[in-house]
Formats: C-alpha cells, structure tokens, sequence
C-alpha cells in the first residue's frame, strides 16, 4: 500500500460515517411521523404506507441510475452532492401544505440519497485493499444502523420538546446541512488505485453486462430482494408495532425508542459478520449465512405473540440477526464483485433490487396489517426469511468482474 498514514485513511472513514448518519436522519423520521401523520389526515395505514411504498420505489430507481453515474464521476463527488440535496428536500417536506406535497418531496430525498451508499462503496477501494475490505465495509456499515438508532432517538426528542410531525420531519436537515460542510473538507479519495482506473463504466458497457449475468451476482441480488423486505418492514412499521401492544396508556415517544433496540443490536450483528467474514472459509460462508437466516425464521414467528416488553426484546433480537448477512450485499460482496471500476454499480444494483421488495413493505404489508395485524404481517415475513435461508445456501465465492 502506499506510504498513508493510517489516521489518514480512518478519518475518512469517519467522516464518511457521520455523512451516512446525516443523510439517514432525514430518512427514518418518517417512522416516527406516521402515527401522527394518520392522526392529522385521517388515514388508513395502507395509505399511509403508499408514502413508505412510493419513496422506496424511488430509492430503488435512484441506485440503478445514480451508481453509475458515480461511477463515472468518482466518490466524493457524489457523496457531497447527495448530501446537500437531500438536506434541502428534507427541509422542503415540512412546510408540505398536504399529505401528497409530502409524498413527492420526501419521495425525491428517497431519489437523491440512494446516492450515498455507492458513493461510499466506490471510495474503499481507493483507500484500502481487497483483504481488509469486509472489515471497512462493515464499519461503514454502522453509519446506518446508527442513523437509523438515532433517527428514531431524535425524533423521539423532537416530540418530547412539544414539536409536531412537521418538525419531525424538517429538523433533521439542519443537523444534515451542518455535517455536509465538515465532511467537503475530509472527505477525499484515496490513492491506492488510480482515479481514471475507476472511472471506465460508461466505456464498458461489456463489463457491466458479464457482472449482471454472474450467477453468484444474481444470487446476492435475490438475497437483497427478500432481506430488504425485512428490514424495510421494521424500518417503517416497528413504532406502529410497538405502540400497538403497549399496555395502559399509550406512548409514540416510549414506542420509538423502544423501537432503536433493531438498529441497536444491529451494531453488534455488523461487526461480527465483518470481522468473520474475513476470517472464515470461502467454502463455509453459506452456512454462516444460512444458519442466522433459518434462526431468524424462528424469531419473527414467536414476534407477533409476545408483551410489550418482549416486543421490544425480539426486535432487537430481529436486527441482531438481520443486519449482518444485509449489511455484506452491497458491501463486501458488492465491492468484491464490481471491483474498482463498477464498485458503485454493482453496490447500487444490489440495493435497487432489494428496495424494490421494500416497495412491499409500505402498501402491501400495510394491507395486511389491515386485514390480519401484525400475526399475518409477521408469519408473512417468517416465510420470506425461510426463502432466504435456502438461497444462502446457494451462495459460493465470487470474483470481480
């Protein structure tokens, strides 16, 4: 590797992480939004879900589109540009005048923030070698779990000041604005691969045809449809869910933070997952995969008949689970197959196939909440991580393309 200092390379990692915490504080809010949000307009919650549905449908369009667009103008670039868009939508979506203004706006942050991910992905291995890249991508895979933790946290804050969905919905973009300046000045790109040997995708389209045809690739895409499908669903409904089953009084604040015990396991899953991957055998893999996957099964089929107290406990249970076999699709597994050149695509291609399952997790789910509450939505979801048990098992070592 070349001669940088090792701070050098980790304070971009750093910086990165917050970024990605920026972004998603202007993302998860809506799940604190929507009990209130049906309270103020009077809706259903497959109407309410259509804004879930409609946002991550363009999410979905925003990786395929944006990753090789980053591609071919490099990370940090798209990094930055992601973040002071979505900042301003965020912005934007809390004087919506009406539940449909809300609907495009936060859809169009949805659109612009699916750049972030590639972006990061596209500047790993300009900063750091094949053999530590699940490592790396499993920190950066943090940023997530932590903007989700702390997206439900704020929110909670912001209801306890007395504010309203609007101010759930604005505040976080000024915390986002902020962040967006440190990180124009730390953010960079590395130097271990040359930038113009990155930026070849719209040259190549040959390139990006054999990674869309490799079996192992399409493979990690089917992971992604039904893995995100999970996530999705706990991502928008598990306040809803909580607040549900409370007993007494009811809470959307209590059932909010109670809600961070998912993303908060999910620490703990990541980092385990990345520092594993690394060490275990290629030929074994599948089986790591497959035994968390078929262990999730379990759990979401006891989830829908516990207390409130127990609802909060298997939650987290959820992400301890989930969030490591996730967080290696359009991470390591994604950088390892798209390589340098088509690391933001591969990533961005990963993420849209999983985020048009997540499409389901807003409309459809929220029909079936409506028709059979969470016993059917999560008996539902059970068969949907059996499914994906069985294709980890297909699962084998990839090379790049």
């Amino acid at each position: 590797m070349p001669a940088t200092p090792e701070r050098e390379r980790w304070k971009v990692v750093a910086a990165l992480i917050v970024g990605y915490v920026g972004i998603y504080l202007c993302r998860k809010n809506l799940s604190t939004a929507l009990p209130l949000l049906q309270e103020e307009f009077h809706k259903s919650k497959a109407e309410l879900g259509f804004i879930a549905s409609v946002s991550t449908l363009t999410y979905a369009i925003g990786k395929v589109v944006l990753g090789p667009i980053i591609d071919g103008t490099g990370g940090r670039r798209g990094f930055l540009t992601v973040m002071f868009l979505v900042a301003a939508l965020g912005a934007a979506g809390a004087f919506s005048p009406s539940l449909t203004a809300l609907t495009v706006l936060y859809a169009a942050n949805r659109l612009f923030g699916a750049g972030g991910w590639p972006s990061m992905m596209k500047l790993v291995p300009t900063w750091f070698p094949p053999a530590r890249t699940g490592w790396v991508t499993a920190i950066l895979s943090l940023s997530y779990v932590a903007g989700g933790a702390l997206a439900s946290a704020l929110a909670s804050g912001v209801l306890a000041a007395g504010g309203g969905w609007r101010a759930v919905m604005g505040f976080p973009s000024l915390v986002l604005l902020v962040i967006a300046l440190g990180c124009a000045v730390v953010v960079r790109p590395g130097s271990l691969v040359q930038a113009d040997a990155t930026r070849v995708t719209t040259r190549d389209p040959g390139a990006l045809i054999a990674l869309l045809l490799r079996p192992q690739f399409i493979i990690i895409c089917l992971l992604s449809l039904t893995l995100t499908l999970v996530r999705e669903t706990f991502n928008t409904w598990s306040v809803d869910f909580l607040h549900s089953i409370q007993s007494g009084e009811r809470s959307v604040a209590t059932a909010a933070l109670g809600s961070t015990a998912f993303d908060l396991a999910g620490f703990v899953s990541i980092l385990a997952m990345g520092f594993a991957w690394d060490r275990t055998p290629p030929a074994m893999r599948r089986w790591l995969l497959a035994s968390l996957l078929f262990l999730l099964t379990l759990i979401l089929l006891v989830l829908p008949d516990v207390a409130s107290v127990g609802g909060a406990i298997l939650i987290g249970a959820v992400g301890l689970v989930v969030y490591g076999p996730y967080s290696l699709l359009a991470g390591a597994l994604a950088v390892s197959a798209g390589g340098p050149r088509l690391a933001a695509t591969a990533s961005g291609v990963i993420d849209a196939i999983g985020y048009g399952a997540g499409f389901l997790s807003g409309v459809a789910l929220g029909k079936l909440l409506d028709i059979g509450g969470y016993a059917l939505g999560f008996r539902c979801l059970a068969g949907v991580a059996l499914v994906s048990a069985f294709l980890a098992l297909g699962l084998a070592e990839d090379k790049p393309a």
